[in-house]
């Protein structure tokens, strides 16, 4: 790959994770939406077993990552964590200057959350990477049981949310359900015109244990 397509796919990431982070801090946060996927899953250890976020994050996400290398390869690997990366530090300057829109109505805000998280998703999946441990899941069980990527998201993240209704009451699920549904269909229908992310050609084991090339 030469250097200006890099750099392009890495100005694509870029984009994407603006988008992502201002939709999930303007939307989802500012309106008290939960998240399915593997944040759901950290905010369910965290508030019915009390396990600290910081450190299930890096065993759960960094476990996602490390199984995306393994199934897409180093480059997959490296622009997932360049795009890890980008979206901490872009998220945390929108936290540093507040909401840049006010959206009192829940169900506005979970449309347009959804659709910035899909859109967000949409173009950094499509670019060669993943904005987090979901869409490598995700990503996995649609190349391998060529299920939709959107009915992936679907499945995962309702899961996720029904479990959440642990220490959530059912009224705040609701308007979650409504924006995963619409950035699960905004990323399938984005992923459908760039299927771009290629499994590993070839994952059997070597005679030293080691991965095939």
């Amino acid at each position: 790959m030469d250097k200006r397509c890099m750099t392009k796919k890495l100005l694509q990431m870029v984009i994407g994770t603006l988008i992502l982070s201002f939709g999930i801090y303007n939307f989802y946060y500012q309106n008290g939406i939960t998240e399915g996927g593997v944040l759901g899953l950290l905010l369910i250890f965290k508030n019915v077993f009390n396990v600290d976020v910081s450190l299930s994050n890096v065993f759960i996400d960094g476990f996602l990552i490390l199984l995306g290398f393994r199934f897409f390869g180093k480059k997959f690997f490296g622009y997932t964590i360049f795009s890890t990366v980008v979206f901490s530090i872009v998220y945390g300057i929108f936290e540093k200057f507040g909401f840049l829109v006010t959206v009192d109505n829940n169900i506005i805000a979970a449309i347009l959350g959804g659709v910035c998280v899909g859109v967000g998703c949409g173009i950094i999946i499509n670019a060669g990477g993943a904005a987090g441990g979901d869409d490598i899941v995700a990503l996995i069980f649609s190349k391998m049981a060529n299920v939709s990527i959107g009915k992936v998201y679907l499945i995962t993240d309702v899961t996720v949310l029904i479990l959440s209704l642990s220490y959530l009451p059912a009224s705040k699920i609701i308007y979650s359900i409504i924006a995963v549904v619409v950035s699960g269909q905004v990323i399938n229908i984005m992923y459908k015109f760039n299927d771009s992310i290629e499994l590993v050609p070839d994952l059997t084991p070597v005679a030293d244990g080691k991965l095939a090339a």
